[in-house]
C-alpha cells in the first residue's frame, strides 16, 4: 500500500503522507469508507498524544471527517489503548490515533481503530487507500457534520483501567515511580495508580509538545532507574509516548523488560488456572523466554513483529497474552490493543497476591545475551534480496549453530534494518552482531 504500514501512516511532520492537505483528504477517505452508520450520520472519535503537531493533524482530520458528513467527537491527548477502548464503548465507526509512537515529536503519525477497538484490516485500509485516489467531493451544507468534546473522555479511561484488576487488590504502602514520558498518559496514568493507593514520585509529566520520549519513557528507561534509587522506591514504571508501551524497573534499578513481564503474568494466570492456552511472543523474544515456558509446560508461539501481528495469532490460537519484548503487551481479555497501565496493573496485582518483590518474580527467567543493532537505510530499500547480505548471515547462523539465532528485519516505522543476534557467549553475540551490521550498513551505501 502506498500509505499504511504496520501500525498505520506515520512519518515526519511537514513530508508527505504527513502533511495537513493529505491528513485531510484521508479524514475524508475514512468517513466515506466507515463513517456512515446504515441511513443515520456517522460518528468518528479522534485522539491525540502530546507532540505539538497534534493540534495541526487534529485540525485537518476532523475537516476531512466533517466535509464528509461525519461528526467528530474529540478526545483531547489520550492514550492509544484509550481510543482504543472509548471507540468501543462510544458505538462509533472508527477511533482515529494521532501519534507517532515512541518517536521523536518533529515525526506523527495516524491509525485507525474498528468499531471493535481492533485495528483495521488491511482490506479497508486498502479501500481508503482507494477513495483517496478520488476527488474529494464535500457534501451539501446541510449534511455537515459537527464536532464536539468527548464528555470526561480521562475519566472514563482511569475507571476502566481500575477495574482490570481485582477488587481485593490495593498499592497502599508501595512506593512508585511513575514516568510518563511527556506523552499522552501524563494525566491518566498518575490518577490510576494514586486512587488505587500507591504514593508515587512521578516523572516526564510535563509535556510541551517538543519533549515527548526525550530522555524519558519506556525507549528511554534510565531517568527511571536514576529516580527508583534515589527515591528508594519499591519499583519503577516507565509507559512511552501513546500509553501502549510498559516497562518496569526493579527496587534495585534493574530493568524489567516486556519478556520478563510476559512470563510473570502468564505463570500467575497459569498457577490461578486463567491462562487459556499459550502465551505469543515475537521472532524478538527472548530466547530464555521461550526456555522458561517450556520449563512450566506453557506453550509459546513466535508471531512476527508488531502488535498487529501478535493479535493475529492471539486470536487464531485462541490465546489471551501476548506481547514483545519492547512492552507492547496485550491482555485480550482486558483489553483489544497493548496497555502499558493495564499489563503495569495486572504485574502489581501478581506482587499482591504472591507478596514477591518485583525483583523476585523477574527472576523466572534467565535471558539470554542479545545484541541489537539499527542500521539506516533510504526509504523504500528492500534489503531481501541482497546476495551478500544472504551470504553473510548464513556465514553467522552457520558459525552459531544451536548456540543462537539471527534476526534481521525491516523496521516497521523507521527507515532501519533491525540486527539482531542472542545465543549463550555474550561475547561472541556482540562480535556476530557488529559484523552482519557493517555487511548490512555496506549494502546500503552500495545500492
Amino acid at each position: 500500500m502506498k500509505f499504511f504500514g504496520t501500525d498505520g501512516i506515520r512519518g515526519r511532520m511537514g513530508e508527505e503522507p504527513i502533511t495537513p492537505s493529505t491528513v485531510m483528504k484521508l479524514g475524508w477517505a475514512l468517513g466515506n469508507v466507515l463513517g456512515k452508520n446504515g441511513g443515520s450520520r456517522g460518528k468518528i472519535i479522534i485522539g491525540k498524544d502530546t507532540r505539538v503537531s497534534g493540534y495541526l493533524l487534529e485540525s485537518a482530520m476532523e475537516a476531512g471527517l466533517i466535509s464528509a458528513g461525519i461528526d467528530v467527537s474529540l478526545l483531547g491527548p489520550m492514550p492509544t489503548p484509550g481510543i482504543a477502548y472509548l471507540a468501543r464503548t462510544a458505538r462509533a465507526q472508527a477511533g482515529v490515533v494521532i501519534s507517532a509512537s515512541h518517536n521523536p515529536y518533529y515525526d506523527n503519525g495516524i491509525k485507525f481503530f474498528s468499531p471493535a477497538g481492533e485495528k483495521l484490516p488491511d482490506k479497508i485500509e486498502q479501500a481508503i487507500e482507494e477513495v483517496m485516489q478520488q476527488p474529494a467531493r464535500t457534501v451539501d451544507s446541510r449534511d455537515l457534520g459537527k464536532a464536539t468534546r468527548y464528555p470526561d473522555a480521562a475519566g472514563r479511561y482511569i475507571e476502566y483501567c481500575k477495574a482490570t484488576i481485582a477488587n481485593h487488590v490495593t498499592l497502599d504502602g508501595l512506593k512508585i515511580v511513575l514516568d510518563c514520558a511527556n506523552g499522552a498518559s501524563y494525566h491518566i496514568a498518575p490518577s490510576v495508580l494514586s486512587e488505587l493507593g500507591a504514593r508515587l514520585h512521578v516523572i516526564g509529566d510535563e509535556p510541551d509538545g517538543f519533549n515527548i520520549n526525550e530522555g524519558f519513557g519506556a525507549t528511554a528507561p534510565a531517568a527511571l532507574q536514576a529516580a527508583v534509587l534515589e527515591q528508594g522506591a519499591d519499583l519503577g514504571i516507565a509507559l512511552d509516548g501513546d500509553g501502549d508501551r510498559l516497562i518496569m524497573v526493579d527496587h534495585q534499578g534493574e530493568i524489567v523488560n516486556g519478556d520478563k513481564l510476559i512470563l510473570i503474568m502468564a505463570l500467575a494466570r497459569a498457577r490461578r488456572g486463567e491462562l487459556q492456552g499459550g502465551v505469543v511472543g515475537t521472532v524478538m523474544s527472548n530466547l530464555g523466554l521461550e526456555q522458561a515456558f517450556r520449563a512450566n509446560n506453557i506453550e509459546f508461539a513466535r508471531a512476527a513483529v508488531g502488535d498487529r501481528y501478535v493479535l493475529e495469532m492471539m486470536k487464531a490460537n485462541g490465546w489471551q497474552l501476548g506481547g514483545e519484548a519492547s512492552g507492547h503487551i496485550i491482555c485480550l481479555d482486558k483489553s483489544t490493543t497493548g496497555d502499558g497501565i493495564v499489563a503495569a496493573l495486572e504485574v502489581l496485582q501478581v506482587m499482591h497476591d504472591s507478596g514477591k518483590s518485583l525483583s523476585e518474580l523477574a527472576s523466572e527467567m534467565d535471558t539470554c545475551p542479545q545484541t541489537m543493532i539499527n542500521v539506516e537505510i533510504a526509504r523504500g530499500f528492500d534489503i531481501s534480496g541482497n546476495a551478500r547480505v544472504k551470504e553473510a548471515v548464513a556465514g553467522v547462523e552457520a558459525e552459531l549453530a544451536d548456540r543462537g539465532r539471527v534476526v534481521l528485519r525491516p523496521s516497521g516505522t523507521e527507515p532501519l534494518i533491525r540486527v539482531m543476534i542472542e545465543g549463550i557467549d555474550e561475547a561472541e553475540v556482540i562480535t556476530q552482531c557488529e559484523f552482519l551490521a557493517d555487511i548490512v550498513r555496506q549494502a546500503t551505501v552500495d545500492n
